[in-house]
């Protein structure tokens, strides 16, 4: 059921065809003008989105502190500027590198690594 065009498109899987009410709906929907993505494929999308933005799975105030990071501020300037203790500022840089798949590795830079994980997720 495809086309070359957005309208009238329909994908579903295999085990979604064999419920006949299903595919009828879809059956419509496409000859309405439709589309009709089976929602499996759609949540494997969504997942597949959020996987290739590390940055998404960050809080807002981790987003902060990795901003700071990347203008080259030491921990104490970040708990400075955002009015929080240099424990919390250690705790969201904590977060952040195991977040983005930072561990350890002594010949690493982890905080020049987060920055660049910053760079390539941003638009």
């Amino acid at each position: 059921m495809g086309g070359r065009h957005a309208a009238r498109f329909g994908y579903l899987l295999k085990d979604r065809v064999v419920d006949v009410e299903t595919l009828m709906r879809a059956l419509r929907t496409i000859s309405a003008g439709g589309t009709a993505l089976d929602p499996e494929i759609v949540r494997h999308l969504m997942r597949a989105d959020s996987a290739s933005d590390p940055l998404a799975a960050l809080t807002e105030r981790e987003r902060d502190v990795l901003a700071l990071m990347a203008e080259g501020r030491s921990n104490s300037a970040i708990a400075d500027r955002l009015t929080v203790s240099l424990k919390t500022v250690e705790s969201h840089i904590a977060n952040i590198f195991s977040k983005l798949g930072l561990y350890g590795a002594q010949d690493d830079h982890r905080r020049v690594l987060a920055v660049l994980a910053a760079l390539q997720g941003s638009p």
